[in-house]
């Protein structure tokens, strides 16, 4: 046995065009898959199809509203920016995947959805909200601070659906940070509800009732559990979109119990000029100065002509 195994040619006894195992099945298989393949090509629905058709409609420029007084308004489409510690500005964006679209009865995005804070700041389908009201006020009426409202993305593709947080549990809470969860849902309910209060704690009995300015720091509190909206810059997601950062609803205080940076967001409307964001124009041309409060102080600001236009809104409003 040990000689004929010995005296085997060192070669394949069979050719390459030699059908062996299971060559039917395995070519009626392949055979399924490129006519699924091609049939989904030609519906559209292969994966990196879908993406795109995601990313081309999502990411479609949207108009925002331009305030002629200063202050904003019921059905205003505004975007929510927060301007990082170092400068950057992170822009409050819907963070959808090919998961959450429907194609009845039209495409678009459906809930839950969440949210995240990314560094392309261009009013788009992605990162646009109407100011919505709760308790009755008609639209176009102007938003008062302390004054209940919900947040909601465009109609159409985006899907009407409300910012939404809820009370964090064991079950139900933010993916990397474990805190209080914020999301888009379709429910116009009570954990959909926000209100808008002075950044500095220190002026907002004084502000309390009064117009909401445009295009300057505030701070938005959920009503249900009076926690403030942030976006935290050391915990990133991977999105289809980039690298984006983690959005929740926890209040953040220093050492003055005042509102960190993280907790202040700028809600822009649009240039009068039709060039863009009013608020990054500003900033571009006044040298990209930030309107925060210093460390040592809550009441202390960064000198800076930005600072100075929000303080003479204010004071005008006051009059």
């Amino acid at each position: 046995m040990a000689n004929k195994m010995t005296s085997m040619p060192n070669f394949k006894t069979y050719r390459t065009n030699v059908k062996i195992g299971n060559w039917n099945e395995e070519q009626h298989l392949e055979e399924h898959v490129r006519s699924n393949y091609l049939y989904k090509r030609e519906k559209g629905e292969l994966t990196a199809q879908r993406v795109d058709f995601l990313k081309h409609n999502i990411l479609s420029p949207v108009e925002l509203s331009v305030t002629t007084d200063d202050a904003l308004h019921f059905g205003d489409v505004v975007m929510l920016v927060n301007i990082g510690t170092d400068g950057e500005c992170f822009a409050l964006g819907i963070n959808a995947y090919i998961e959450h679209m429907t194609k009845v009865p039209s495409p678009g995005i459906k809930g839950p959805c969440g949210v995240s804070a990314g560094r392309n700041i261009q009013a788009c389908v992605r990162t646009a909200f109407i100011i919505t009201s709760v308790d009755g006020t008609p639209e176009g009426a102007t938003l008062h601070y302390e004054q209940s409202f919900a947040l909601k993305t465009t109609s159409g593709f985006a899907g009407d659906l409300y910012l939404t947080s809820d009370v964090q549990t064991f079950r139900k809470s933010a993916l990397r940070s474990r805190l209080q969860e914020v999301s888009l849902d379709e429910s116009e309910s009570f954990p959909a509800w926000w209100k808008v209060v002075h950044f500095d704690p220190q002026e907002r009995l004084e502000h309390e009732g009064l117009p909401v300015p445009a295009n300057v720091n505030v701070v938005l509190f959920h009503c249900k559990t009076n926690q403030a909206l942030a976006v935290l810059e050391h915990l990133i997601l991977g999105t289809i979109y980039g690298n984006e950062y983690e959005v929740t609803a926890h209040t953040f205080l220093d050492t003055h119990r005042a509102e960190k940076s993280n907790n202040h967001w700028i809600m822009c409307t649009g240039d009068p000029a039709r060039e863009g964001l009013l608020l990054l124009n500003r900033l571009e041309s006044e040298g990209n100065c930030v309107s925060l409060p210093r460390d040592d102080g809550p009441s202390e600001y960064i000198t800076c002509s930005v600072c100075n236009y929000r303080e003479n809104r204010i004071s005008e409003l006051l009059r």
